[in-house]
């Protein structure tokens, strides 16, 4: 079974997913594993090159300044390099997961975005209060409130392009995903480790 994990940032997911992963369970980070791809795939690398210039790497180095720059400038340009790189990574996803031999999981922030919702039998949303998500972003990330809101707000634009129609067995989260078979709240009144225990539970683990 592959359990999708996703969650707005400050929600609190990588810490549940490094809890699960503790506890022995398959990780797939996409943050990280994106990253890899880009640079080690051939053709995913030769068509980011394509659409940035040959500078978009040093060496082994994925620069992710001169992207960022240029699809700040040019939304067109984010949704082509979306459309190299998330059909990789859901690839990879694949059959990674066919590969293990328990329960695994995927940790992934724009899991409808990228396709990715669809190869999950299960879908956990990890929510917590606004104001919580706020300030472990500014500690995580040394951000001010303004830079944090800002992400945030992004992020929420993101999700709602990606939105689908909820049925009879949705959970529905109108600041989040449009459809997640569990949410967990992570308000800090439990621990990542007791989340994560919680979660398994609730999907019979």
């Amino acid at each position: 079974m592959l359990v999708g994990i996703t969650g707005g940032i400050g929600s609190g997911k990588s810490a549940i997913s490094r809890a699960l992963r503790a506890l022995g369970y398959p990780i797939y980070d996409t943050d990280s594993e994106a990253k890899r791809i880009i640079v080690e795939n051939k053709a995913v690398r030769s068509q980011i090159e394509y659409l940035f210039g040959s500078d978009v790497f040093d060496g082994d180095r994925y620069r992710t300044d001169v992207v960022a720059q240029q699809v700040f400038a040019d939304s067109d340009l984010l949704d082509k390099l979306n459309k190299v790189v998330h059909p990789a990574v859901c690839f990879d996803v694949k059959h990674w997961a066919l590969k293990q031999s328990r329960t695994c999981f995927v940790e992934c922030a724009i899991l409808w975005e990228s396709g990715l919702a669809e190869l999950c039998d299960t879908i956990v949303e990890i929510t917590a209060p606004m104001e919580i998500r706020i300030a472990r972003t500014m500690a995580r990330d040394n951000a001010s409130r303004e830079q944090v809101e800002r992400r945030i707000a992004s992020q929420t634009k993101e999700y709602d392009r990606a939105r689908i129609a909820p049925n009879e067995h949705t959970v529905h989260n109108a600041h989040t995903s449009a459809r997640a078979n569990i949410i967990l709240n992570n308000n800090g009144d439990l621990t990542p480790e007791q989340l994560a225990i919680d979660l398994l539970h609730k999907i019979g683990l």
